[in-house]
């Protein structure tokens, strides 16, 4: 079939327009890959980020602590599900909220660990300035010009078919000015998004035409080709596996993926995490966004808003990991948000914007079963409201990078980052090599 230039031309732009089921405006453009420096391994990391800045203190609370109930008097939780921290700094109990039972389960699996009282060592309360830093891997510097998952990344190399992505509609700060890595939402959907991509012969001369576009030199050229490349790639393999292509999680997971309520987005972009990792298409790095959780008001306590996306959160994750039991020892799962909540609540039932945080892990390396980190108590707050941080959340990501991710070289990955702020707990199995700053 022959087609007329304006045709022709139409098509071009709309699939440029919305490539990969993306905006053009969502691409973060970079130079060529850069020769890898180290080895790397075969091992999957998965970044949840729960935007909004979730309340620690009523996902993992000292519930029987007297200054905890004083402050949060209509907050407080009732019988949480109470969990031993294994941690002597701590001098009250501690419970998970109700509604996170398949945690506690993971937990006393010890297939999940906590870290307490850690987060970002800046004194922004601004949910876009917090992100940003942690993102970038910079505290208190905006203006790094790559994420600490790139330089990462970089320096490992980034193999196969979809080595990194973010599972959502954009990529997030922390794979900026990463060429490889793309945001897909599904990988049934994923393509070219032009009238032409039901006609084979057409939408075979489109992309003949966009790779004749982006065969120069530069970052949009390089981008484009990748993107290109992944798109004929997963048709291939659609073709392949016509019939069943539509993912299916393994069956009888005693908790399924949300199919409603406040975790149904979360349910579809995991399970697009854990069918790119199942097709073998050379996953390393994942990212995910869980958003909404900005409680200043109506915050619940054993029900309510909080209450629906711990439930989210808790089910999805639950079912991610045992959906992922065959990839247990080469999966590592980090959760974290970009600042906890104040230890008081406000007037409108809710919590403000704080600063000591938690952050999970999860996976078969992770020394499980116990919370991490020194407890700072609530006798003695951050600017008299908030709870302090005793552990930097780089401590966290640069254990996994390097005990897990191969990469030891963490002053490269985290500019900035020092022998003496970088105090390993312990979370995870592996050897680090000698640490780098």
């Amino acid at each position: 079939m022959s087609l007329s230039r304006r045709k022709f031309l139409v098509g071009c732009s709309t699939a440029v327009a919305a490539m990969s089921g993306g905006r053009i405006g969502q691409m973060v453009f970079a130079g060529e890959r850069s020769q890898a420096q180290l080895p790397g391994t075969d091992e999957i990391m998965v970044v949840l980020f729960c935007r909004g800045g979730w309340d620690a203190l009523s996902l993992v609370s000292p519930f029987d602590d007297a200054i905890y109930n004083e402050k949060r008097s209509s907050l407080a939780l009732e019988n949480p599900i109470t969990i031993n921290p294994n941690n002597g700094s701590f001098t009250s109990s501690i419970g998970l909220h109700p509604q996170a039972a398949p945690l506690a389960e993971l937990y006393q699996q010890n297939s999940m660990a906590i870290v307490h009282a850690c987060g970002l060592n800046n004194d922004t309360r601004s949910h876009f300035e917090a992100m940003d830093y942690i993102e970038r891997g910079t505290p208190g510097n905006k203006n790094t010009a790559s994420g600490w998952l790139t330089r990462h990344l970089q320096m490992v190399g980034e193999e196969g078919t979809i080595p990194t992505m973010s599972s959502g509609a954009a990529i997030p700060a922390s794979l900026m000015a990463n060429p490889n890595a793309i945001s897909l939402k599904s990988l049934e959907s994923y393509g070219l998004s032009s009238t032409w991509r039901y006609n084979h012969d057409e939408n075979q001369t489109l992309f003949e035409a966009l790779k004749r576009g982006y065969a120069g030199d530069g970052a949009f050229a390089s981008t484009g080709r990748r993107t290109i490349e992944t798109i004929e790639a997963i048709q291939q393999l659609k073709s392949q596996n016509a019939d069943d292509f539509d993912y299916v999680p393994k069956p009888n997971l005693k908790y399924p993926y949300p199919s409603d309520g406040a975790g149904r987005d979360l349910s579809g972009a995991l399970q697009t995490i854990a069918h790119t990792i199942k097709l073998d298409l050379g996953l390393r790095v994942a990212t995910v966004d869980f958003g909404g959780w900005d409680t200043h008001e109506g915050q619940g306590t054993n029900g309510g808003y909080f209450a629906d996306l711990v439930d989210g959160l808790s089910r999805n994750l639950h079912a991610f990991y045992n959906d992922l039991s065959d990839y247990w020892d080469r999966l590592t799962v980090v959760v974290m948000s970009e600042f906890g909540r104040r230890l008081g609540e406000n007037t409108s039932g809710g919590t403000d914007h704080g600063h000591g945080n938690i952050m999970l892990t999860f996976g078969g390396n992770v020394n499980g079963g116990k919370i991490y980190g020194a407890w700072p108590g609530l006798e003695d707050l951050d600017q008299d409201q908030d709870l302090k941080i005793t552990t930097d959340f780089r401590t966290i990501l640069g254990e996994v990078v390097s005990k897990r991710l191969g990469n030891p070289e963490l002053g490269k990955v985290f500019p900035g980052l020092t022998q003496e702020t970088y105090q390993p707990l312990g979370l995870l199995k592996g050897n680090p090599g000698t640490i780098i700053f």
